[in-house]
């Protein structure tokens, strides 16, 4: 069964056809919403009318999915006659943004910002990185809302820094340097099949979607001490590349290296608007970004 094409979503879009969505579906892209700051403490949610029409489901399945939030205290006033209310106080610590968030590990702070970007009309995802793992794991939910017609982004966007494969890289590094070798050849092979991962993964939603995404990669000449995500101009998430010595198998072989596990790094979030400080940090990182790709980047093939 799908939707009246003619049908415009609650944000005010053409809704293309597609199947009608679950209770539990819809209960998943509001609670997503509401964890990412989209919709916010004390605000009234769309009336049950205009979510019905965004999703293409009947009010009966709206009301089940608000009844849902309802239960985990995400929503108040939840009845069959007015809009319901974002609980207080439902800013949990990983979805926070601003002067007063938390540092947290990068997969528990990048998954929902990266899910609450997806909701715009034109995707924009500039990262720099040691390799693309993280972002992989973060960009699993938006996807499966995209194929699940839940969201219905019309462009994405996704610009890579990733080190070039010719340089020394600092980390990760063989602390004997006759494994050398073999610790820069994993990391090349990891970097290589994250990146080639990402780009199948978003360039497939041209052909089921026709969403118009263009994925590019350029390579430093340095190895990044840090890790940066920037998300539609507005949000930077920062993270400190932390180094241990750990061991690594490798070739078969327990070799001892020294190395950052980047997925548990801490990330640091900032949002234009917030406040000078955020506003600023934001600003300033698009610079930077923006001058690492125009200049001393250079093209990177996803290769040997």
């Amino acid at each position: 069964m799908s939707v009246d094409p003619e049908h415009a979503s609650a944000n005010g879009r053409k809704r293309s056809q597609r199947p009608l969505a679950s209770h539990r579906e819809v209960a998943d892209v509001l609670r997503t919403r509401i964890r990412s700051g989209v919709l916010r403490p004390g605000e009234r949610m769309p009336t049950q009318a205009k979510l019905a029409d965004e999703f293409g489901v009947e009010r009966g399945a709206v009301r089940q999915a608000l009844r849902i939030l309802q239960s985990e205290h995400l929503l108040t006033n939840v009845t069959k006659g007015s809009p319901a209310t974002v609980a207080r106080g439902t800013g949990t610590p990983e979805h926070a943004v601003g002067p007063e968030a938390p540092p947290l590990p990068t997969m528990v702070g990048l998954t929902p910002r990266i899910e609450a970007a997806f909701a715009a009309r034109h995707v924009r995802i500039d990262a720099l990185c040691l390799t693309s793992v993280s972002l992989n794991l973060a960009l699993g939910e938006p996807l499966r809302f995209i194929h699940a017609g839940l969201l219905e982004p019309a462009k994405i966007d996704v610009r890579v820094l990733l080190p070039s494969r010719s340089i020394d890289l600092a980390f990760p590094t063989a602390v004997d340097a006759s494994a050398e070798s073999a610790v820069h050849n994993r990391w090349l092979a990891q970097r290589n099949a994250q990146g080639q991962v990402l780009r199948h993964n978003l360039l497939a939603l041209r052909a089921t979607h026709g969403i118009d995404v263009h994925v590019t990669f350029r390579a430093l000449p340095f190895t990044p001490p840090v890790k940066l995500y920037l998300l539609n101009g507005d949000e930077a998430l920062f993270a400190y590349y932390t180094l241990g010595r750990h061991e690594r198998e490798i070739d078969h072989e327990h070799l001892q290296t020294y190395d950052a596990v980047g997925t548990r790094s801490m990330l640091f979030a900032f949002e234009r608007g917030t406040g000078l400080r955020d506003t600023t940090f934001v600003d300033q990182s698009v610079l930077w970004f923006n001058a690492l790709w125009q200049t001393i980047s250079s093209d990177l093939e996803l290769s040997g």
